[in-house]
């Protein structure tokens, strides 16, 4: 939260029951699950020595691409990262992922279709409290690579 007020964000916490799937948590916040930000932790293989990690952001109605993500990062292999891995590079629990990246090793990409909507929910890194984010202060903070990796329905 210091990151948030330290920019001048507009945001709020909500308190809820705990919960770290998508559908349900957004049905507890009272929101369209289409503003959830949903985070998921891909690797990527670059070649055969080079592995890199992205932090992907989608609307929260919408499926990750992995395809898009493996061509946007020129990658040779792709998929979902172990949990153990996913949640050393994000510092939380699978289900509290944070749509920031404090790693170095993780990079952040963000689909537009998150601008859609004009606040974004998403888990406080804990199973029990969300934050509701005005969408252009989350662009201005994180400033994540912006990039197509939903698969349109």
């Amino acid at each position: 939260m210091s990151d948030l007020e330290a920019a001048g964000t507009r945001y709020r916490l909500i308190e809820h029951p705990p919960e770290g799937r998508t559908d349900l948590v957004s049905a507890l916040r009272g929101h369209d699950v289409a503003q959830a930000a949903k985070c998921l932790i891909v690797m990527v293989k670059v070649g055969k020595k080079q592995t890199r990690h992205v932090l992907a952001v989608v609307p929260g109605d919408a499926r990750l691409d992995l395809q898009a993500v493996k061509t946007l990062l020129e990658g040779t292999y792709v998929a979902f990262a172990g949990r153990d891995k996913a949640e050393e590079l994000a510092g939380s629990v699978s289900g509290t992922v944070l749509p920031f990246s404090y790693h170095p090793r993780l990079e952040l990409i963000a689909d537009p279709a998150l601008l859609d909507s004009p606040e974004l929910f998403f888990n406080a890194a804990r199973l029990d409290r969300s934050i509701a984010l005005a969408t252009d202060d989350y662009v201005r903070l994180a400033a994540p690579r912006m990039a197509p990796i939903t698969i349109t329905p």
